[in-house]
C-alpha cells in the first residue's frame, strides 16, 4: 500500500486548504466590520495565500463572501443539528434554538456576527438554519403540536424575531441572554399555537449541555 497520497489527491487537498483559507478571511472580515470594500490582496494577505491564488478558486469578492456567508449559516444549522440531536419535541426544538443562538453569542462570536450582519438577506435561503426550521415547523404542524400555519409566514416570523434576540444580545450585553431568549421562546410557541402555560415551561426546560 502507497505509504504516501496520489499527486492529484494532494494538489486537491491543497486546493481546498486554499479555498478554505480565503473563506475563513472573508468570514473574519465579515464578523468585524461587515464591509466588502477590502482589496483582493488584503484578504489574500490575511488568508495568507498568494494573490494569483484568489482566482483558481472565486472569479469575484461577491462569489467570495457569499461563500463565506453560506459557509458560516451552514455551521450555524450543523451545531444545532448536533447539539439538539436529542430533542423529539418540536416546540422544545424551537424554544432550545432561541436560547442556544443567545448563548453563542458568546461561544461563537464570529459566526453570530456574521449572522447578524447577513441573516435578514438569508431568512429563506436553502442552506443554514432556514431549511431545519421549515423542518420543525412542519413536523409540529402534521404532529398537532403547532397549529396549522403557512411555512413561509412562521419561518418570516420565526427568523425576525431570532435575528432581533441576536441584535439584542450583542448592543445590550448588559441584558440576561438567557432570560430574553426564553421570553421570546416563549412568545413564539405561543404565536405557533402551544398554549401560554405549557409555552413557558417549554421554553424553560433544562437546555442540552452546549459547552
Amino acid at each position: 500500500m502507497p505509504t504516501s497520497a496520489p499527486p492529484s489527491n494532494r494538489f486537491e487537498r491543497r486546493r481546498a486548504e486554499t479555498r478554505g483559507a480565503l473563506i475563513r478571511a472573508a468570514r473574519q472580515i465579515l464578523a468585524e466590520t461587515g464591509e466588502t470594500g477590502v482589496s483582493i490582496q488584503a484578504i489574500a494577505e490575511r488568508a495568507d495565500v498568494g494573490f494569483g491564488s484568489f482566482y483558481n478558486h472565486f472569479d469575484s469578492k461577491t462569489e467570495l463572501f457569499e461563500a463565506a456567508v453560506v459557509d458560516a449559516l451552514e455551521e450555524f444549522g450543523r451545531t444545532f443539528d448536533e447539539r439538539l440531536r436529542g430533542i423529539d419535541d418540536p416546540a422544545e426544538l424551537v424554544a432550545a434554538g432561541f436560547r442556544y443562538s443567545a448563548r453563542m453569542a458568546d461561544s461563537h462570536p464570529e459566526l453570530m456576527q456574521i449572522l447578524r450582519r447577513r441573516g435578514l438577506a438569508r431568512i429563506h435561503s436553502d442552506n443554514g438554519l432556514a431549511r431545519r426550521a421549515l423542518r420543525d415547523v412542519a413536523v409540529g404542524v402534521d404532529s398537532g403540536r403547532f397549529t396549522a400555519v403557512d411555512p413561509t409566514a412562521a419561518l418570516t416570523a420565526l427568523g425576525g424575531t431570532l435575528l432581533s434576540l441576536i441584535e439584542l444580545r450583542f448592543a445590550r450585553p448588559d441584558l440576561d441572554g438567557d432570560e430574553a431568549s426564553s421570553a421570546l421562546a416563549e412568545l413564539a410557541l405561543r404565536m405557533l399555537g402551544v398554549p401560554p402555560a405549557e409555552a413557558h415551561e417549554v421554553a424553560r426546560r433544562p437546555l442540552p449541555d452546549l459547552t
